[in-house]
């Protein structure tokens, strides 16, 4: 059972109070969560249970939570948020959960984005990349699209302290016509895995995420073509496109931006195996 997706929990919305906790650990026994978790495969079962006694409202719930964590359930979705960047973001179930690596392409956005400037985030998922984005950025104007239902209502509860404004559809289609040539930083955590690798992922990953979040076509590329094509229609003069990719596909999304009538470039980050690819107007 992969558990490489979560990060440490901290105190906000929807924790247990310290007190709460400690009886948690009392009555249900941190040993018999750790022991249970460890069984049913989780390699960091220890972490798993502290994240569990700390967000369980009472060890009732606490039970159930470990049921269903030991069931298959992502840790993201049991508890129902995820650490990305330091914040806390809802997660809903059936919503794809935010990986560490993609902070790279969060940070990268909010350092290309100016007070006041139009973000769009296409594929946004729980939205936690725009949350990054308004947070670290002053009087951002936000937009997201994603053509998941659950997503879509999962992110408009994220964004909605923002102002952000979250479509539901395929890419550039439900965006509003005043939009285009506006967009200063397009940001797309599209899906890059290759069809014939989706069954080869972790199975919270196959069997609890949408397989539209995941599935990039043959060579993991489909989507992000069709985000390239579209980004200079939407795109503001000098505005920027950051886009995911794995590593060995790089170069190839690289030459498509360029056939874009885009410059591009290619970041790296080793420690969180992350690759972004960006191109500027």
């Amino acid at each position: 059972m992969s558990t490489s997706r979560f990060l440490p929990a901290f105190p906000g919305r929807s924790a247990a109070s310290p007190a709460t906790a400690a009886d948690n650990s009392i009555l249900v026994g941190r040993d018999t969560v750790v022991a249970r978790l460890r069984a049913a495969g989780c390699v960091f079962a220890e972490d798993e249970a502290r994240i569990l006694i700390e967000s369980a409202p009472d060890p009732a719930t606490l039970r159930a939570m470990v049921e269903r964590r030991v069931a298959g359930l992502p840790l993201e979705h049991v508890v129902g948020w995820v650490d990305f960047c330091g914040l806390r973001i809802d997660v809903d179930p059936g919503v794809f959960v935010p990986r560490r690596r993609t902070e790279l392409l969060a940070r990268r956005a909010a350092a290309l984005t100016a007070p006041g400037a139009t973000v769009l985030d296409l594929g946004c998922g729980s939205g936690a990349i725009g949350v990054v984005v308004a947070t670290l950025v002053a009087g951002v104007e936000l937009y997201a699209v994603d053509v998941e239902p659950a997503a879509v209502e999962c992110a408009r509860r994220n964004l909605r302290p923002f102002g952000g404004r979250v479509y539901a559809g395929d890419l550039y289609e439900p965006l509003p016509a005043r939009l285009r040539g506006r967009v200063d930083v397009l940001v797309a955590n599209i899906p890059y895995v290759p069809t014939g690798e989706v069954g080869l992922l972790p199975p919270e990953a196959r069997l609890h995420e949408p397989l539209v979040a995941l599935d990039g076509g043959p060579d993991g590329l489909d989507v992000l073509r069709r985000v390239f094509a579209g980004a200079p229609d939407w795109l503001a003069p000098g505005g920027h496109l950051l886009v995911e990719t794995g590593q060995a596909q790089a170069p190839v999304a690289w030459a498509v931006l360029a056939d874009a009538g885009l410059d591009a470039v290619v970041v790296t980050d080793d420690e969180l195996a992350a690759t972004v690819v960006i191109g500027r107007r």
